[in-house]
């Protein structure tokens, strides 16, 4: 049972969720991602990716708060979609001590760089607006430890893809996991890229 197996404050949160059984999506992804490789994860809707999500950044974590670079980035389409996913972290953060901060176009840039400083762990942004944070040096990837990009259907669009583009080339080294609910030529295109190694989990 991948439950059993993450840390134990993600246990107790699921338990208090009342989410007891993971879905078949799930089961196949978590080890996996887990082992930390490059993931391509597609599913249909409903299967549990966003959970999934979730549950592995927290779990890469540990749970806790360290320093104040970002440890782990996870990309949008847009703002409503980047609100809707910081809600749903702080449903499984409000009693531990991570930091999650979300970043949008509409936002100012420089109020982003003023709060990132303040230390972040967990960066919920879209492609557009990230990038013009790293442009001028808004955000520290040194710490950088997991990168999600989460419904990515949204990156055949070209300006998110070369958004996303500029941004990869800039981090070191870290682990990629991408959710989509079906392997879109463009996405498999990143193999050649950060994607090296990747394995396919789909259901």
């Amino acid at each position: 049972m991948p439950f059993k197996k993450l840390h134990s404050d993600i246990q107790e949160k699921l338990e208090y969720l009342e989410i007891i059984t993971p879905t078949p999506f799930q089961s196949k992804s978590i080890p996996v991602i887990k082992s930390g490789t490059n993931v391509f994860c597609t599913a249909p809707k409903d299967s549990g990716k966003t959970t999934t999500l979730i549950l592995t950044t927290l779990q890469k974590l540990k749970c806790e708060a360290v320093g104040n670079a970002p440890r782990a980035v996870v990309l949008v389409e847009n703002k409503e979609r980047a609100i809707e996913l910081y809600d749903s972290f702080l449903a499984y953060t409000k009693h531990n001590s991570l930091r999650v901060y979300v970043g949008y176009e509409q936002l100012h840039v420089d109020v982003q760089k003023s709060e990132i400083f303040m230390g972040i762990d967990i960066f919920i942004s879209t492609p557009k607006s990230m990038n013009k944070l790293f442009l001028l040096n808004g955000v520290n990837t040194a710490q950088l430890q997991l990168f999600s990009i989460d419904d990515a259907e949204f990156l055949v669009q070209k300006l998110a893809y070369t958004a996303l583009m500029s941004i990869t080339q800039s981090i070191k080294k870290c682990q990629y996991v991408i959710y989509s609910e079906k392997m879109h030529p463009k996405l498999k295109r990143f193999e050649s890229f950060f994607m090296e190694h990747s394995k396919v989990v789909s259901t």
